[in-house]
C-alpha cells in the first residue's frame, strides 16, 4: 500500500473511508479521514483498497458524493441474470464494467459496495462473487419480504400503543395478538424474559418487570385492572373450541334418538327445583309421592345430559378436559357449552325433561328401606329459590304440603346420619359477586331450605353408590377417612360456634375419590358417590354413564381400569379449578376490603396460626371472610374484636388489619 491510497475499514459498526498517510511499525498504517481524524490500521482491518489513483483526506467527501448515484441495489438483479446465464463469477472491477460500462476506481468501489451489501443475488468466494441459484434467490427474497413485513407490523404496533397510551382510539390487528401475548407471559411469569417486551417497556419508560408488563397491558386496554391471573396461569380453558360449539348448536336444533326407549313417565309428579336465583344450570328437582301405607316415596330427579352425548364424543371429551363448571365472582365458566347447559340439559320449569330419577322410601329412623333408579321423563312444576322455600315452610302452606313433607323427611334423614357418626361442621360461607365495578358480599344463610336440598342430594349419592356396589359397577366413589377429633372435654373448652367448628375442621382429612366403595366418615355413610350435578361435575357424569348403561342392560362404557385413569385425571383438573376459585374469591374479598378501608368490622377470633408470632386467624362475621391478623395483645379463641383495614393489596395478596379497641388506649397511654 502506498501513501495516498483510499481504504475502507469498519469503525463502530459502520463503513469508514480514510487515506493512507504513513506506515506505523512493520505492518500498520496511519490513515486520515475527511474530518482529519487519524486511525492506526492493520492490513486485516482494511476491507477494500481503491487502486489506480491517490487521494487526499480533503477529497474523501467528494469521492463519496461521486459514487452515490451508482449505489442502487436493484441494478444487481440484471447483472445476476447475465452472469447466471453465462455461468460465470465476477470481481468488483468486472462488475463495474458490467453495471456501469466503466472501470474507474470510484465505480469499482461502487460495485464492491453493492456486492458486499447484497444478501440476495451473490455470495462471496475469495475476491470474486458467484451468482446464487434461482431457487436460493427466491427463498432469500421471501425471507427478506417477511422480515420487512414484520418490521412494518412492529412499527405499526408501536404506533397503536402510543395512540392507546395517549388516550386515542386504535384498533388492534390480528398480528398484534402474538406480541401482546408475550407481554401477558411476562406479566404472569416473572422468570419469562422476552427481548422485544423488555425493549418496548424500556422505550416507553416502564419498569422491565412482571408488574410493569401487567400495568402496561392495563394502560393500553388489553387487560382490565382486575385481570384474573390465577385463571390465566391455570390450564383451564375459557372458550369452547369452534367444533364443540358447532356440535352443541346442532344438538339443540336436532337432538339424537333417545337410547332410553323405556323411560319412566313421571310427569304426573309435582317437581320442585330449588336453587339460588342466579343459577342457570338447573340439574336437580324434588318430588314426594304418598304411598298406600301412609309413608312417602321421595323422588330426586337429576338432569340427564347423557341423553345428548355419548362416551368419547366431542362434548364428552371437552367436559372431561374441563372437569367442572368454574364459579367465579365475575361469572361462571361452564363445563358444557351454555346452549346445552342452560337449555336442553337443564330441568326447566314447564318443559318435558329427561332425567335420572331416584325413588327412595325411608324407614321410621331415616335409613333407606327401598329404592329404585329410572331413566325418566319429568315436567318441573316450580322453579323456587331457597328464600321461597323458607317462606313456604314458615307459612305452612297447605297447597304446597309436599314441601313440608320433603323438609320433614330431610330432617329425619339428617338425624339418621348423625346417629351413624356424621360430623356436622358449619362455618359461615360468603358469596362474592362482581357486576361491572360493583362488588357485593353476602352471607349464605344456614337455612332449612339449604339443609333440605343438601340432604336430598346426599341421599341420591348414597342410593347411587349402593346400586353400584350391589351390581359391582365401577363408579367414582367418594370416601373420607375417619378423623381424629379432639376429646369432647377439650372441644367443650373451645367456645361454641365458628371457633369450635374451626378446631374440628382442622382435624378433617381430605375426601378421596376412587373406583371402590368405602366409608365416608364426614357424611356417616358406608358408601357414597356424587351423581347430582352431571352438568357441572364430570365425575357425576361418569356415574350417570355407568348407571344408565347398566339400567339398559348394556356393556358398561368404562372398565374399572379405564375409569380409574379418568378419575385420576379429572381429580387433578378439579383440584386446579378449586384452587383458582379460592384464589379468585380471596382477591375480590381483599379488593372489597380495600375499598372499605374506613369501615370498622366485627371480628371473631377463631384460633392461633402461630402464637409465638402473635398471628391469629379471625373471621369478619358480617362478610364470612377468614383472614390472618397480627395481634398486639393477648387474645383467645372466641374473643370479639373491632378491626379496620390498614393496608390491602389484592394483587400481592397482602392485607393488614389493626384492632380499634386495643390501639386507642395504647395510643392514649403513650
Amino acid at each position: 500500500m502506498e501513501k495516498g491510497t483510499l481504504v475502507e475499514f469498519w469503525h463502530n459498526g459502520e463503513r469508514h473511508l480514510a487515506v493512507a498517510d504513513r506506515p506505523e511499525g512493520k505492518k500498520h498504517w496511519i490513515a486520515i479521514d475527511a474530518n482529519g481524524q487519524s486511525f492506526t490500521l492493520h492490513p486485516r482491518q482494511i476491507s477494500y483498497e481503491v487502486s489506480g489513483e491517490t487521494y487526499k483526506p480533503s477529497e474523501v467527501e467528494k469521492f463519496q458524493t461521486e459514487i452515490q448515484p451508482y449505489l442502487d441495489p436493484d441494478s444487481l438483479e440484471v447483472a445476476w441474470e447475465i452472469l447466471t446465464e453465462m455461468g460465470e463469477t465476477a470481481d468488483p472491477a468486472e462488475m463495474a464494467n458490467l453495471l456501469f460500462s466503466d472501470r474507474r476506481p470510484a465505480l469499482c468501489y461502487a460495485a464492491y459496495y453493492l456486492l458486499s451489501e447484497d444478501k440476495v443475488y451473490f455470495k462471496n468466494k475469495g475476491d470474486r462473487y458467484e451468482p446464487r441459484s434461482a431457487a436460493q434467490v427466491a427463498e432469500l427474497k421471501h425471507q427478506i419480504a417477511q422480515q420487512e413485513q414484520k418490521q412494518r407490523e412492529q412499527q405499526e404496533f408501536l404506533t397503536r400503543i402510543q395512540q392507546r397510551l395517549a388516550g386515542e382510539p386504535a384498533e388492534w390487528q390480528p398480528s398484534d395478538r402474538q406480541r401482546l401475548e408475550a407481554f401477558e407471559r411476562c406479566a404472569m411469569q416473572p422468570e419469562f424474559n422476552s427481548r422485544p417486551v423488555l425493549e418496548t417497556l424500556a422505550a416507553l419508560g416502564r419498569p422491565q418487570t412482571a408488574e410493569g408488563s401487567f400495568n402496561f397491558l392495563v394502560e393500553i386496554g388489553w387487560w382490565s385492572p382486575h385481570e384474573n391471573l390465577f385463571l390465566r396461569r391455570s390450564s383451564i380453558p375459557v372458550q369452547f373450541p369452534h367444533k364443540v360449539v358447532e356440535v352443541a348448536v346442532a344438538l339443540v336444533d336436532s337432538p339424537p334418538i333417545d337410547r332410553d326407549v323405556n323411560r319412566l313417565d313421571l310427569t304426573h309428579l309435582k317437581v320442585y327445583t330449588i336453587d339460588d336465583e342466579s343459577t342457570q344450570e338447573i340439574d336437580d328437582g324434588l318430588s314426594v309421592e304418598p304411598l298406600p301405607d301412609g309413608s312417602y316415596k321421595l323422588w330426586i330427579h337429576i338432569a340427564d345430559p347423557t341423553r345428548l352425548l355419548s362416551p368419547g364424543d366431542d362434548l364428552d371429551l371437552e367436559a372431561r378436559r374441563r372437569s367442572t363448571t368454574l364459579y367465579l365472582p365475575t361469572g361462571m365458566i361452564p363445563m358444557f357449552p351454555p346452549q346445552l347447559a342452560t337449555g336442553p340439559m337443564s330441568l326447566i320449569q314447564g318443559n318435558l325433561c329427561s332425567a335420572l330419577s331416584f325413588g327412595v322410601v325411608l324407614d321410621a329412623e331415616g335409613a333407606v328401606r327401598d329404592y329404585s333408579i329410572h331413566a325418566s321423563t319429568i315436567k318441573p312444576t316450580y322453579r323456587l329459590t331457597y328464600e321461597d322455600v323458607d317462606e313456604m315452610l314458615s307459612l305452612g302452606l297447605q297447597s304446597e304440603a309436599e314441601i313440608a313433607a320433603i323438609a320433614d323427611l330431610s330432617k329425619l334423614r339428617q338425624q339418621w346420619r348423625s346417629a351413624q357418626g356424621s360430623i356436622n361442621i358449619h362455618m359461615p360461607e360468603a358469596s362474592i359477586k362482581v357486576n361491572g365495578d360493583e362488588i357485593t358480599i353476602n352471607l349464605l344463610e344456614d337455612s332449612r331450605s339449604r339443609h333440605l336440598v343438601a340432604e336430598m342430594m346426599i341421599l341420591a349419592g348414597e342410593v347411587a353408590a349402593r346400586y353400584g356396589q350391589e351390581h359391582k359397577i365401577p363408579l367414582p366413589f367418594r370416601s373420607q377417612p375417619q378423623p381424629e377429633l379432639p376429646p369432647e372435654t377439650e372441644l367443650l373448652q373451645i367456645p361454641a360456634g365458628p371457633p369450635r367448628a374451626c378446631a374440628m375442621r382442622r382435624c378433617m382429612p381430605k375426601s378421596e375419590m376412587g373406583i371402590k366403595p368405602a366409608r365416608h366418615a364426614g357424611l356417616g355413610l358406608e358408601t357414597y358417590t356424587q351423581v347430582t350435578s352431571p352438568i357441572r361435575r364430570y365425575s357425576d357424569l361418569l356415574a350417570h354413564f355407568q348407571i344408565k348403561a347398566h339400567l339398559r342392560g348394556e356393556e358398561l362404557p368404562f372398565s374399572a381400569h379405564q375409569l380409574e385413569e379418568i378419575v385420576q385425571s379429572v381429580s387433578s383438573a378439579a383440584a386446579e379449578a378449586t384452587l383458582v376459585e379460592r384464589q379468585t374469591n380471596r382477591y375480590w374479598g381483599l379488593e372489597y376490603l380495600r375499598r372499605h378501608s374506613e369501615q370498622v368490622w366485627q371480628a371473631l377470633v377463631l384460633r392461633w396460626l402461630r402464637e409465638d408470632e402473635a398471628l391469629a386467624l379471625i373471621l369478619l362475621e358480617e362478610l364470612g371472610l377468614e383472614l390472618a391478623m397480627r395481634c398486639q395483645r393477648a387474645i383467645f379463641p372466641g374473643d370479639r374484636l373491632e378491626v379496620r383495614v390498614s393496608h390491602s393489596d389484592p394483587r400481592q395478596d397482602v392485607i393488614h388489619l389493626r384492632e380499634m379497641a386495643a390501639s386507642q388506649p395504647q395510643a392514649a397511654a403513650t
